[in-house]
């Protein structure tokens, strides 16, 4: 048996006129007074799905009256709050095209990501930094809520494949790429309700991600909301110690966070969650110790799924067909996968590229500006993740590593030539290989081994400091290795594998410890 899935039963299409935003908020129409969002702090702030309707044109229509045109590019600056999803439903509504970033993103990161998208208009939250030169107009986080309550836009319709929102993914390459996403992207979650969710209209979803971050975006709010359900996201500011309670009193039903904050909650300790069916992760790998401790403590699962900027999830385990230890799950139903060798699919059991059929709605339009890569991510109707895995007998998705040395932190992509690039700016650093190491089996740091110029020895803290100038927090090595040379193959590539191997080996425990 070959290691691919069976192209049906497909999706059904979108409608041929279409709108993200519409869509999204369609309970707005069905089910006006219905509680959509509640931002769980002190007082709390209570949306309900008029409300957030209300906004979302109001803010589409405010952006139209600053002369924006349908097809124009909203780069967000915003921090953790709520005017973040508003911004970027409001802008979709009205046909424009949002690119959410980071907050923790330097003025020096975010000028060339400014520069691959040329947009006609910046959203931005005070103290956020901004691209230097500014390329256009500024509109202050404040200045939404004006908006918010200006005169409502209708719906900007069309075709589902056109551009909706792009967001930025870690190159290979070291260069950050804006990935484009058509309409049609939010129509491609339904298959996640099933396939991973297990949601429905009466759940109560509490995700303890900040708004600002894709994976609250999309999992927290915009799928919740797609479904009917209410969507709970604490307040900024919420310590994750505070989390359990919460989730009690709130009445929670699906809780999604990234593996670390379980690792937190647990720590803190779980009172009863009676209402609490299961938990959804995903960003990173979830390590079993932290499963079996969640499973044990609460009493309920935990569901992980996996995907990618291009195409989000689209293999996971769900509450119905959990995943087999030690695979990342199945194929969600509808999705077209395969696992690719050199002449095609491979057999199941055998090592091979996880791939997605260029059919599958959910896939990316492309990197914006950049046709040729666009083109290398895919071999005949395949797009390639870059992820090597196997598929077992029965479908589910074995994961083992990926054909490059792509790193995660917290949940974030992160390429090791540009952590690499920003290190070799330093006048006394002389080679450099940024690494992700595992430092006990629940945890893993970015680390930066590096060959100090001759005659020179700088220190971890001026480094570190370095760093910080020139790339966003999470993107920062955790701890500086001091090497006399660094492995090389017989291309002179740098073996990163062999630097990981040998850290998690404890060749250089000493340094992980005062590090």
């Amino acid at each position: 048996m070959i290691a691919e899935t069976a192209p049906g039963p497909a999706l059904p299409p979108p409608p041929a006129a279409f709108n993200m935003a519409r869509y999204v908020l369609t309970d707005a129409r069905a089910a006006p007074d219905k509680l959509a969002l509640s931002v769980l702090g002190s007082p709390r702030d209570d949306w309900s799905y008029a409300r957030l309707e209300r906004a979302v044109r109001g803010i589409a229509g405010g952006l139209l009256a600053r002369g924006l045109a349908p097809g124009d590019r909203v780069l967000l600056r915003l921090g953790n709050s709520v005017e973040f999803p508003l911004a970027f439903l409001g802008a979709i509504a009205a046909g424009l095209v949002p690119v959410p970033t980071s907050a923790q993103l330097t003025a020096r990161e975010i000028t060339g990501m400014a520069a691959q998208i040329g947009p006609a208009l910046i959203v931005a939250g005070d103290g956020i930094a901004l691209p230097d030169p500014l390329p256009c107009p500024v509109l202050p986080e404040a200045a939404l809520h004006d908006l918010a309550d200006g005169p409502a836009a209708a719906y900007h319709l069309g075709d589902p494949n056109r551009p909706a929102y792009a967001i930025f993914t870690s190159g290979t390459s070291g260069t950050a790429r804006a990935v484009l996403h058509a309409h049609r992207a939010i129509w491609a979650r339904r298959m996640m309700w099933d396939g991973w969710y297990g949601l429905t209209p009466d759940d109560r979803l509490m995700h303890a991600g900040a708004f600002n971050w894709t994976y609250t975006l999309g999992t927290g709010l915009m799928d919740p909301w797609s479904r009917g359900a209410t969507a709970l996201i604490p307040a900024p500011g919420t310590k994750p110690a505070d989390l359990p309670a919460l989730i009690a009193a709130e009445r929670v039903t699906i809780f999604a966070a990234a593996p670390g904050v379980y690792r937190q909650l647990l720590r803190a300790g779980m009172p009863a969650t009676p209402a609490l069916r299961h938990g959804l992760t995903a960003g990173e790998k979830l390590a079993d110790p932290i499963r079996a401790a969640w499973e044990e403590a609460t009493g309920t699962t935990l569901h992980e799924a996996f995907g990618m900027s291009e195409c989000s999830t689209f293999v996971s385990g769900n509450p119905s067909h959990p995943a087999p230890a030690g695979t990342l799950g199945y194929p969600q139903p509808g999705r077209h996968v395969a696992v690719l060798g050199d002449d095609g699919p491979v057999a199941r059991g055998e090592a091979g590229v996880l791939a997605v059929h260029r059919d599958d709605p959910g896939l990316m339009l492309g990197y914006v500006g950049a046709e040729d890569e666009t083109r290398a991510r895919y071999r005949g109707d395949w797009f390639l993740t870059g992820d090597t895995v196997e598929m077992t007998d029965d479908g589910a998705i074995r994961y083992l590593g990926r054909d490059d040395d792509m790193m995660n932190a917290g949940g974030f992509r992160v390429s090791p030539v540009e952590v690499e690039a920003a290190l070799l700016t330093h006048p006394e650093v002389h080679e450099a290989a940024a690494v992700e190491i595992a430092i006990k089996d629940t945890a893993k740091i970015i680390a930066l081994f590096y060959v100090a110029e001759p005659g020179t020895q700088p220190d971890a803290a001026e480094l570190a400091a370095h760093a910080a100038d020139r790339l966003a927090r999470y993107k920062c090595p955790r701890v500086f290795i001091p090497l006399e040379a660094l492995p090389r193959g017989a291309n002179n590539k740098v073996l990163r594998r062999d630097l990981r191997r040998r850290a998690e080996a404890g060749e250089f425990d000493g340094h992980l410890r005062t590090g």
